[in-house]
C-alpha cells in the first residue's frame, strides 16, 4: 500500500427518532433528550426555548389524541438551526398554528398558550401530514459547533 492510510471516524448522529408513551410522562422525557441532544454536539440552538417549545408539542399530541399508540419525537441538527418534530396519529391539523388567531388568549384560563408560544419563539413553525397521521414541528436558529 503506497501513501497514508486515512482513516474516518464514524458519523455521530445528527438526528433522533424516539417512541415516547401516549402519557404525560412523555413531556420531561422528550425535554431531556433534546437537552441532551444540543449538549452532545454542542450545538448553538437556544436549549431552554428547544426544551419548553418541545414540551408544549408533546402534551399537545398526548392532549390532543385518543388512544395509546406511542407519539413519536424527530430532533434534527441542522447546520443553520435545530428542528423538533412530534408524530401523532391524528391527521387533523393543530388549530392556529400557522393561522394566527387574532383573539388573544383568557389569562385566567390554563390552555390556549402552547401554540402562540410556538409561533412567537420559534423562527418557523408548521405542520404536515404522514401516512399514519401528521408531524407538527418548529425550528429554532443556531449552528453546530465543530467537534
Amino acid at each position: 500500500m503506497n501513501g497514508t492510510a486515512v482513516y474516518e471516524l464514524p458519523a455521530v448522529p445528527t438526528s433522533w427518532r424516539v417512541a415516547l408513551p401516549h402519557t404525560t410522562a412523555a413531556v420531561p422525557v422528550a425535554r431531556a433528550l433534546v437537552r441532551t441532544a444540543l449538549a452532545e454536539r454542542e450545538h448553538s440552538a437556544d436549549c431552554d426555548t428547544a426544551e419548553l417549545l418541545t414540551a408544549e408539542l408533546v402534551a399537545n399530541a398526548v392532549e390532543h389524541t385518543a388512544g395509546a399508540t406511542p407519539i413519536e419525537l424527530v430532533l434534527r441538527l441542522l447546520p443553520t438551526g435545530f428542528q423538533v418534530e412530534v408524530h401523532d396519529e391524528d391527521p387533523e391539523p393543530p388549530r392556529d398554528l400557522t393561522k394566527p388567531n387574532l383573539d388573544l388568549p383568557d389569562p385566567w384560563q390554563e390552555h390556549g398558550r402552547g401554540l402562540l408560544l410556538i409561533r412567537m419563539l420559534s423562527s418557523s413553525c408548521g405542520h404536515r401530514p404522514t401516512e399514519s397521521g401528521k408531524a407538527v414541528w418548529f425550528r429554532l436558529p443556531g449552528r453546530r459547533r465543530p467537534v
